[in-house]
């Protein structure tokens, strides 16, 4: 129960996909500006809170207990009401979804910010409109809902923070042997694979990068194995391969200290954004210019199709001619240049 006289918290809806809840941070960043005493709670699924806990400003994570795409409303009606102690004066919803809107709803926060979408609008107390969903970066459309309504403003680059020691503890967990800069590969994309390149892509980058000089890791999840079996097993060189065997905080760990990342348009590519790594960053279905990488020192490689950007899970030409279009070298020569 909030104390007489305090400020009330700020209760926001995060996003269930990694790399959303990093742009998210921007978001945070503004309201710490606008209302420097305000306290910022985070609800969002378990998987995406890890990332919450390291943007600067937010108080208290809150799991939500549903992944990604389960519907359950009356598991996110009683996980609203049992907010409703909480005293929280404002919600910021990011997700467009209707179910999203239900738990600040149930909690009865009298200030309920979102989109509109899905017909929640009854559901909050100021219903935006969206007209440029498809053309916005999603940073500023994050922003824009911590802003008096059509008040617009160039967001602050996304940035995180680790716990005390991470860095340290995942160094001495993933030890890597041999010396030379270490490049980091992120196959995955959870999207979908028309977001990845190919693995044998990967596979053949890695070799290259091995006789420049550089040790190879790949980072990423348990959905993530195959691609990166085929990475290590055909590459031909000694790849350390950590898809699976390191929670979030781990692979961002690593990722802050790694010397140049090579990453689809995914969550781990913007969590080393976050930490302003060189970045080489291959775009297929997805648009470069909505989710952009956040690190000054990143380089898009993207090619110019007009098929492209799709935004499809699955390639709909059947053809990936976006991505297969890119080559382990060009991709080399981009880490190089960013090294220099």
């Amino acid at each position: 129960m909030r104390a007489l006289g305090s400020v009330s918290p700020v209760l926001l809806v995060g996003p269930s996909w990694v790399g959303d809840m990093v742009m998210a941070a921007s978001l945070v960043e503004v309201l710490r500006l606008r209302e420097p005493d305000r306290p910022i709670d985070v609800l969002a699924p378990a998987a995406a809170l890890p990332v919450a806990r390291m943007i600067p400003g937010v108080r208290r994570t809150i799991p939500l207990g549903l992944g990604h795409g389960e519907l359950d409303l009356m598991a996110r009606w009683r996980a609203g009401r049992a907010l409703r102690g909480e005293g929280y004066g404002k919600a910021i919803i990011l997700p467009r979804a209707f179910k999203a809107a239900i738990p600040p709803f149930a909690a009865g926060i009298p200030e309920r910010i979102g989109y509109r979408g899905e017909l929640r609008s009854p559901l909050l107390t100021d219903a935006r409109p969206d007209t440029d969903r498809k053309t916005a970066r999603t940073m500023e459309r994050f922003v824009a809902l911590g802003l008096p309504r059509g008040r617009r403003a160039g967001p602050p680059r996304p940035r995180l923070v680790l716990p005390d020691g991470a860095r340290d503890a995942a160094e001495t967990k993933f030890p890597l042997p041999g010396t030379g800069p270490v490049m980091i590969l992120c196959p995955g994309a959870e999207y979908g694979p028309a977001k990845r390149w190919p693995a044998d892509r990967f596979a053949a980058l890695a070799a290259l990068a091995v006789a420049a000089g550089y040790r190879v890791r790949v980072l990423g999840s348990p959905k993530d194995a195959e691609a990166a079996t085929e990475i290590t097993a055909t590459s031909g060189v000694v790849v350390d391969n950590l898809v699976g065997r390191t929670n979030l905080f781990d692979a961002a760990a690593l990722l802050a200290t790694a010397d140049v990342v090579i990453s689809n348009d995914s969550g781990l590519m913007h969590i080393a954004g976050a930490f302003d790594r060189n970045l080489v960053v291959l775009y297929g279905a997805s648009s470069e210019k909505m989710t952009p990488p956040a690190s000054p020192r990143a380089q898009v490689l993207a090619l110019d199709l007009t098929c492209r950007p799709c935004h499809k899970r699955e390639c709909p030409l059947g053809t990936l001619a976006c991505l297969l279009g890119i080559a382990p070298q060009a991709v080399l020569d981009a880490a190089e240049q960013l090294r220099r």
